[in-house]
């Protein structure tokens, strides 16, 4: 897709392919390809299932200082806006998303990570918010995402002290879902992303949309929210075919419709 992103599909799997050498920084081209390979995935039909991916030794240390640190306020007003919408195209991708984390996944690494639906990381990965030790705070999602994902008092935490936390305790936050020997993290996210094909993609997408959503308000609407999706996949050939299964005592043949 880009000079430095790529996408690459087989069995249904996409793999968003950073490869920015050496530590895969996140500058605004980067950022820009990112959102664009998002999008891309997002929209095909032959996708059933996202890995974002840095390669065997990084997933990414953050975003590019040499390139910040020459910006204004100005600038960065403006720039900040389109970082942040960046890493919302990965949020919003209406399919299982799954981080491999490789390395160091650290400030917009580690942003970029919370965008998954899960974090599959390698026993020597380090992850962090480190910031703070900038003089700045997270500016792509970290402020938000994380607190939502460890909780308040876990996230204040990593973001005021700008401290890195190894696999074992990202595990035991629950900053990552799985920590596996370092040379089978891709292995390990392509077989939980293989576990969404062949699924019923539209009830998934609708399923992303209500916890997604449903996250950013009261309960009330986020009830309200769950019902509209629930009774709208009643106009799914996917329901049908489940429920038929189900009544027939079958396996159902889903196709995303």
């Amino acid at each position: 897709m880009g000079e430095f992103v790529s996408v690459e599909i087989s069995d249904q799997i996409a793999t968003i392919r950073l490869d920015r050498p050496k530590m895969n920084a996140l500058n605004r081209q980067v950022q820009e390809e990112i959102a664009e390979c998002a999008r891309v995935v997002d929209a095909d039909p032959m996708v059933a299932a996202v890995i974002i991916y840095g390669g065997e030794r990084v997933f990414a240390a953050g975003a590019d200082i040499k390139e910040m640190g020459g910006m204004s306020y100005a600038d960065m007003a403006l720039h900040s806006r389109a970082l942040q919408s960046c890493f919302t195209a990965v949020a919003a991708i209406g399919k299982p998303v799954v981080a491999a984390i490789t390395g160091y996944a650290l400030g917009g690494g580690c942003e970029l990570a919370l965008c998954a639906d899960f974090r599959v990381a390698g026993e020597s990965a380090k992850l962090g918010q480190p910031e703070i030790t900038l003089g700045i705070i997270p500016g792509a999602g970290g402020t938000q995402r994380l607190p939502r994902l460890v909780g308040p008092a876990k996230a204040k935490d990593l973001i005021y002290t700008g401290r890195h936390v190894d696999a074992a305790e990202a595990l035991a936050i629950g900053l990552v879902d799985r920590v596996v020997p370092d040379d089978e993290v891709y292995t390990a996210a392509l077989e939980l992303a293989a576990t969404f094909v062949g699924g019923p993609a539209v009830a998934i997408r609708a399923a992303k949309q209500a916890i997604d959503q449903g996250l950013e308000t009261d309960l009330d609407t986020g009830l309200e929210i769950e019902r509209l999706q629930f009774s709208g996949l009643f106009a799914t050939e996917d329901a049908k075919e489940g429920m038929g299964a189900f009544a027939e005592k079958r396996r159902p043949k889903f196709t995303g419709r």
